[in-house]
């Protein structure tokens, strides 16, 4: 396996739409060893998950997987989850606030409003169909690696810029509330 270059922002590939895989291309030893990379990238940074397009590769591809993560000690565990073509539908209307940070936008966290139960329909790296819910705190990270995927970046979505901060001040002035805030999401969402 082989660590990949993480796109910052800036990089105009982090703005490109990612194009579709086919079954054919996900088939391939090639593209498995891709996943095999991005995976173990996104294991390396400790990222909550990696979109293929944050590793100069703009394909539908993402990896998602939350174990005990030191950046993310307060999030519930996801076991590791592999999107092809993904498409995330709301099922309800229900948001809730998430402070989320990412690894192309290296040391900056700011609060994004996100849909607290979503449908996902994708392909697994094998070409097996996903179709699954998810809630809370999961949906948010399932959201934000998508939103790799179309070209748009939490800061995007931030819905106050008074609420950006370095990940130090994050931790010493907001982790604390935060937290407290991730344990009612669970409470009411189970994730």
């Amino acid at each position: 396996m082989s660590l990949l270059a993480i796109a910052q922002i800036g990089a105009p590939v982090l703005r490109e739409r990612a194009r579709e895989v086919t079954r054919e291309e996900l088939a391939t030893p090639e593209f498995q060893q891709f996943i095999d990379d991005l995976i173990a990238t996104m294991r390396d940074a400790n990222g909550a998950g990696l979109a293929a397009i944050q590793v100069y590769n703009p394909v539908r591809v993402c990896a998602i997987e939350v174990g005990d993560n030191p950046r993310y000690p307060y999030k519930p565990k996801i076991p590791l989850t592999v999107l092809v073509n993904p498409v995330l539908t709301p099922l309800s209307a229900e948001r809730f606030d998430n402070y989320e940070g990412c690894l192309s936008v290296p040391d900056l966290r700011g609060v994004v409003s996100r849909f607290a139960e979503l449908h996902v329909a994708a392909w697994d790296r094998h070409g097996n169909a996903i179709d699954h819910e998810v809630r809370g705190i999961t949906a948010g990270t399932f959201a934000h690696e998508v939103d790799h995927l179309d070209a748009t970046l939490f800061i995007d979505r931030v819905t106050d810029p008074r609420t950006l901060c370095t990940w130090k001040e994050f931790t010493r002035h907001q982790e604390t509330g935060f937290r407290g805030r991730v344990e009612q999401i669970v409470a009411r969402w189970g994730s």
